[in-house]
């Protein structure tokens, strides 16, 4: 099984309907300045965050209401891919222990893909071979759970004939202490990206 990245560009305006700036752009929407600076595609101009609650593979429940006040980044991955969540997730640890006490600004949150294969123990397994144990969220459930958010979220999923995925948008969303999200990471973003974005996104 394999991940695809498609093009983050087209994924905004799909799920948005709204432009989308390069980097070095800037908005301003209700009061929220997003910075000239970020490393992502920025939003033009930034939208509410969808709802996005479930339980994490610990089975504590995970509301991104909740975190309000912090930076937050959500990407959408499943533990079998052999490219690009892989990738995605080790990442987003590296970015995260680069932080250092700038880490209090900021909540990952890693949501499945794939909830026929992403039991507990293989999300266990799949964080501690990259790190990231301790670093993230990565929420599961049941595909009834799941498909509204991917669909509030604009992630596609492709399931092959035995319900296992196959497919899916790789993404990972930049989202305000304000719950706004202004900017989007292609699957190809560096662990400075975030390093450099966070503190820019934490002021929001």
């Amino acid at each position: 099984m394999r991940s695809v990245h498609r093009e983050v560009a087209v994924l905004l305006l799909l799920m948005f309907g709204a432009a989308v700036g390069g980097c070095g752009s800037a908005s301003h929407d209700g009061g929220t300045t997003t910075t000239s600076t970020l490393e992502g595609l920025v939003m033009q101009p930034p939208k509410p965050a969808p709802a996005l609650a479930l339980r994490n593979y610990t089975g504590q429940p995970v509301d991104l209401s909740t975190f309000r006040g912090k930076a937050v980044l959500v990407t959408f991955v499943y533990t079998h891919c052999r490219d690009v969540c892989p990738l995605i997730v080790s990442n987003l640890a590296a970015a995260q222990q680069e932080l250092g006490a700038k880490a209090r600004r900021l909540q990952i949150i890693a949501v499945t893909v794939d909830p026929k294969n992403d039991t507990p123990l293989a999300v266990k397994h799949f964080l501690a071979e990259r790190n990231a144990t301790g670093r993230m969220d990565y929420l599961i459930g049941s595909y009834k759970q799941l498909l509204p958010i991917w669909k509030a979220w604009g992630i596609a999923v492709t399931v092959n004939k035995y319900e296992d995925a196959e497919d899916h948008t790789a993404v990972v969303f930049g989202i305000t202490p304000s719950d706004k999200i202004v900017v989007a990471y292609p699957s190809s973003f560096t662990p400075a990206d975030i390093v450099h974005d966070v503190p820019l996104l934490a002021r929001g």
